[in-house]
């Protein structure tokens, strides 16, 4: 008879926090790679990131899931931050954050999921509204969040750039994408940026903007290793490549002390 594999002491106690009486069907059908990915995700990646908070891990990670469609695996993640306190207000608000960033053509689902699960849990729904702009005011704070979040210069010249038939995206962009979502209560600005750093490296072939949104987390008080260990929390759930893509944008936009700078390394 097979003796399989199974996961070490620190990621079963992890699991039981994070996931209690649960056990996956998976450790039946599938016990090593089970054991393997248990290890690797709840023991070896927690290890590694001491600069973010369990709370705003499981945010990230959340979002993440978002991005790539998993909504299986949303679902039992939800739960586990549920139990470790993310509030029902918070998942709400990652979700909403996901639509500007992932359209609601993948959103829809996941916003059916987390009232499920919310619902499930004895949870009233609606929830108490957090807009805190109408179509009278976007126009004017979204620009002026945009800015703050992006700096002044880079909108200003984003504005400039773009040809006249393509104007309406850039209104787009600052009342929809900012007026609507990111004036928003319920989580703070420094929180969103690392929410939308960890869709843009979920979502894959969006290069440009991961970049320009590891700078924005800078402007907004994130560090450089906070941004490593948000990439460290997603890799088991999204994988080498598109974490190895959104890590060049990091080392590009915030590199690590004493490290050569493009020049040098050309030289």
């Amino acid at each position: 008879m097979t003796t399989f594999p199974k996961p070490g002491d620190a990621a079963t106690a992890a699991h039981e926090r994070l996931f209690p009486g649960h056990a996956s069907t998976l450790t039946v059908t599938d016990p090593e790679l089970i054991a393997y990915f248990d290890n690797f995700a709840f023991d070896e990646v927690l290890r590694h990131t001491g600069d973010l908070d369990e709370r705003t891990q499981l945010m990230t990670q959340l979002a993440a899931m978002i991005a790539v469609g998993a909504v299986a695996e949303y679902r039992v993640m939800l739960g586990a931050a549920l139990t470790v306190g993310v509030t029902p207000v918070e998942t709400k608000e990652i979700v909403y954050q996901a639509v500007p960033y992932a359209g609601m053509a993948r959103v829809f689902d996941f916003l059916h999921a987390t009232n499920d699960v919310l619902t499930g849990r004895g949870i009233e729904l609606p929830l108490e509204g957090r807009s805190t702009t109408g179509r009278d005011t976007r126009t004017a704070q979204g620009p002026a969040v945009q800015k703050r979040i992006i700096g002044e210069q880079a909108v200003d010249a984003m504005y400039a750039n773009a040809p006249a038939d393509e104007q309406h995206i850039q209104r787009f962009l600052s009342g929809n994408c900012f007026g609507d979502h990111y004036t928003r209560t319920g989580l703070d600005l420094p929180v969103r940026e690392l929410l939308t750093f960890a869709m843009l490296a979920a979502l894959g072939g969006a290069d440009a903007q991961v970049r320009g949104h590891v700078a924005a987390n800078l402007n907004v008080g994130n560090t450089r290793a906070t941004l490593l260990a948000v990439l460290t929390g997603l890799l088991p759930f999204i994988g080498y490549p598109r974490t190895l893509n959104a890590l060049a944008a990091v080392d590009a936009s915030a590199p690590a002390e004493g490290a050569p700078t493009p020049k040098d390394q050309h030289a």
